[in-house]
């Protein structure tokens, strides 16, 4: 016993050597630090930052003469860091100031660059804390699709959820994704729907059909009409479901109205035609392009929901058809919801028609009758009656089902297996039987083994539900919905140490990447502890990313990085912006900026390709609209661009449309959105006592010359002179990412100054002065993408792995997809 402890005396005072050597070195390091602040540090600071950032003025809230070479806490580390970055991007000292000798300035940042690492060095908790984190709408609506296998087209669990708060925009951020009260009823609500839908119908239902070949009504404005000119006997389309007084733009089954009796698919088949394709009026006029094909969509409409002429809150596209200039027959495969109905759409059709009745007849009046009275019911007769404008036309339609490819379904057979139908039957399911149910379902809802406590405490309230009457498969069914409200459920279990579980990093790497839960190769490898290995990790990556569900990731960033969530938040003027909703360009503009980030990551191209490129994804009409040769047929290609207006995300027509305001484009709205959501340097919020334009600056005649007159006032200079050069850069870009050069008769000054002194004449100039600060950018993009597959902020931290990322990642030419694999391998991904 003496040996033992004279053995752990002896190794408790040889660790406290180690560790008093270490203290004695740090403490020579921090020494020597203080030394070279007082000799070249503070002297620099005391002539070029002090006038702002000292005693008597605080720019931006910082002040530095307080800093004595120390880091005593976070404060202290963000305003070192703070300076460093202004060095590095050659922002301060602002030009009109007394400039430092590039040899100061270079010693001033290699100080403070061996200072922070000096610091992250001696902290023993390198890395910020993931709140408690629980899975925001879309994760949740995600992991449910997953974990039960159920068709979410029509049905969104979380439609009555409050809305997800955001921390820099950012949707998942676990500081933003409080619970409430109000939020556990809903999740209530939610789990019994969810289970409801999961369970079904126990026995298998045959299948029906429905035939519909006369009494076509549609809408009360159309069927006026029809009633004379056809009796009904067909169902015509004119309008897009764009339009905005909708005539015929919808055409929903009368005789069908209470929609379908059960989920599933249908086979839905159509005896259909394309007429007057070639018509005799002008393309331009219409808006039309007699060269495509007339193009059927099917979209589901429910009639407690609205109007089935109308546009309704959940409308996806779930078919669509090229039709010919002929009768024939279609037939297609679609999901429906319960109580859902098919309503056919005119993809490529004409805009709004209401208005097009009586311009129609003024422009060709020969083709007319004389004498036409007037009012709007005379001229939509008389132009549908004898007018020869584009429409689909629907003879005959026949819908069958449900049809079902499995009975049990998969969802049913997650539940409960070969035993469903016993307990739907009302024979009594063993405990053992139970529990091998909810051992295999609740280790996947849980992402993680489960306990036998939590195991246990669900089989006691399905015995108390069925000791009050329930039968058994009902009883289970309340087992689930307690599973679906648990914590375990809501919430992502990361363990109690710092480093992340084997099965926590699963559920991480798979809510980065698919924004849903581990599928079960990932679990597998999480079981196994083959997942910690980097070489498994890392293809891993690449499986996930190039499975579709990775689109959700791109969805997910895009939506919080570029702030795409807000496109059409502000929709246009119809009147000025007709194509916009003719030809669906907001859906166009968002799927550009994805595809885009697709191909980037497919392919491992230069990040670099965000500031500038010579190529992007575009539609025929998306494609007019930038000038650029269209591509033929309906669908997305890769297009190159001619001229440098267009490449990177700058040139897209979703951020130029997100950034305005819907009416007309502001470059200090432009410039801040770049700074903060592109360039990753928001500016500071401007003073309380300072409106966002000074009343004396409304003589002024152009927004140039107000907000030059703006930034005479000193406290407004500092941040408009980062943010107005930057927005005028864009104003050559309208409201919805048109090209322009002028304001109406005023010519468009696109050029502008940076903090720096380096000038530039128009977005081109802008965007090669962008791509010498390439690693700021990467910088940028890098800590927002981390933010993102944490799900919290990045502090300062985090700021050695954001470092190692970025050298890695600058060593592969800026890889897209290899800045991923670089996140999923930093200790900060690895770690609470």
């Amino acid at each position: 016993m003496m040996q033992v402890r004279t053995f752990l005396v002896g190794l408790a005072c040889a660790y406290c050597a180690v560790v008093g050597a270490k203290s004695i070195a740090a403490d020579q390091r921090s020494n020597q630090a203080s030394a070279g602040f007082k000799s070249d540090i503070a002297p620099f600071l005391s002539t070029h930052c002090m006038r702002c950032h000292g005693a008597d003025a605080q720019k931006g809230d910082r002040r530095f003469d307080w800093l004595d070479g120390s880091i005593a806490d976070e404060n202290v580390l963000v305003d070192y860091q703070d300076i460093l970055d202004q060095l590095n991007l050659g922002e301060m000292p602002p030009a009109d100031e007394k400039q430092p000798s590039d040899t100061s300035r270079r010693r001033v940042i290699q100080w403070l660059t061996r200072r922070i690492e000096m610091h992250h060095q001696m902290r023993s908790t390198a890395h910020g804390v993931t709140a408690l984190r629980r899975l925001n709408a879309r994760e949740y609506s995600n992991t449910v699709r997953d974990l039960l296998h159920l068709n979410m087209q029509m049905f969104d669990p979380t439609a009555t959820f409050p809305k997800d708060e955001t921390v820099e925009h950012l949707d998942n951020n676990g500081e933003a994704l409080v619970t409430s009260g109000y939020l556990l009823s809903r999740y209530l609500t939610a789990a019994d729907q969810v289970v409801q839908r999961a369970i079904g119908p126990i026995d298998q239902p045959k299948p029906q059909t429905w035939t519909f070949r006369s009494g076509f009504r549609q809408q009360p404005e159309i069927d006026q009409v029809h009633r004379k000119t056809n009796k009904f006997s067909h169902m015509t389309l004119y309008d897009v479901i764009g339009a905005d007084k909708h005539e015929g733009a919808y055409g929903p089954i009368d005789q069908f109205r209470d929609g379908v009796p059960i989920d599933g698919f249908y086979e839905i088949k159509i005896k259909a035609e394309a007429v007057n394709r070639f018509h005799p009026y002008d393309d331009e006029f219409l808006g039309t392009d007699r060269a495509e094909p007339l193009r059927l969509g099917i979209r589901p409409g429910n009639r407690r929901v609205g109007k089935l002429h109308l546009p309704q809150p959940i409308e996806p596209l779930l078919a669509e058809i090229e039709l010919a200039d002929e009768q024939k027959w279609y037939t297609t495969r679609v999901w429906l919801d319960k109580g859902f109905t098919p309503r056919f759409t005119f993809r490529n059709g004409l805009m709004d028609a209401r208005s097009l009745w009586t311009k129609l007849i003024k422009k060709y009046p020969d083709q007319f009758p004389d004498n036409i009275a007037n009012g709007i019911v005379a001229k939509r007769f008389n132009a549908i009656q004898h007018g020869k404008l584009p429409q689909i036309r629907l003879h005959e339609i026949e819908i069958r089902g449900p049809l079902f490819s499995q009975w049990p379904t998969r969802s049913q057979r997650e539940l409960l297996g070969k035993d469903l139908e016993n307990a739907a039957s009302g024979a009594d399911l063993q405990t053992d039987k139970l529990r091998e149910h909810l051992v295999r379902f609740m280790t996947r809802a849980y992402r993680r083994p489960v306990k036998s406590d939590e195991l246990d405490r669900v089989l006691t309230l399905i015995k108390s539900r069925k000791s009050g009457g329930r039968n058994s498969l009902q009883a289970f069914g309340d087992g689930i919905k307690a599973v679906l409200c648990s914590p375990s459920f809501l919430y992502l279990d990361e363990g109690e140490r710092k480093t992340l579980s084997n099965h926590a990093l699963a559920s991480r790497l798979a809510y980065f990447l698919w924004s849903s839960m581990p599928d079960q190769r990932l679990t597998d490898l999480a079981e196994s502890g083959e997942l910690a290995d980097n070489g498994t990790l890392r293809r891993e990556v690449d499986r996930l990313l190039n499975a579709p569900q990775s689109d959700a990731m791109i969805h997910g960033f895009l939506d919080s990085w570029l702030t795409l969530r807000d496109l059409g938040a502000a929709p246009p003027d119809r009147g000025i912006f007709r194509e916009y909703y003719q030809y669906d360009l907001v859906t166009a503009m968002r799927t550009e900026s994805q595809l885009f980030a697709r191909h980037l990551i497919d392919q491992d191209l230069s990040l670099v390709n965000f500031i500038d490129s010579n190529f992007s994804f575009a539609n025929k009409r998306l494609a007019m609209m930038y000038g650029i040769d269209a591509p033929p047929g309906p669908d997305f290609q890769r297009v190159l661009f001619d001229d440098d207006r267009r490449g990177g995300l700058l040139g897209q027509a979703s951020v130029l449309t997100v950034s305005a305001n819907g009416i007309d484009t502001s470059p200090v709205v432009r410039g801040v959105w770049v700074l903060e959501n592109f360039l990753g340097t928001p500016p500071s919020p401007p003073p309380p006592d300072v409106e966002p334009l000074d009343p004396d600056t409304r003589n002024a005649k152009t927004i140039r010359e107000q907000l030059q007159k703006h930034r005479k006032i000193a406290s407004c200079n500092d941040c408009h002179r980062k943010i107005d050069p930057l927005g005028f850069a864009l104003e050559n870009y309208d409201p919805i990412g048109r090209w322009r050069t002028h304001y109406r008769r005023t010519p468009i000054d696109a050029s502008g100054k940076l903090p720096d002194g380096q000038s530039f004449d128009d977005i081109v100039g802008l965007k090669a002065l962008l791509m010498q600060r390439q690693r700021p950018f990467a910088k940028s993009l890098t800590e927002k993408l981390l933010a993102y597959a944490m799900g919290r902020s990045v502090t300062a931290n985090d700021r050695p792995d954001v470092e190692q990322i970025l050298n890695r990642v600058e060593s592969s030419d800026w890889g897209f997809r290899e800045l991923i694999h670089q996140i999923v391998q930093s200790d900060s991904f690895h770690q609470k």
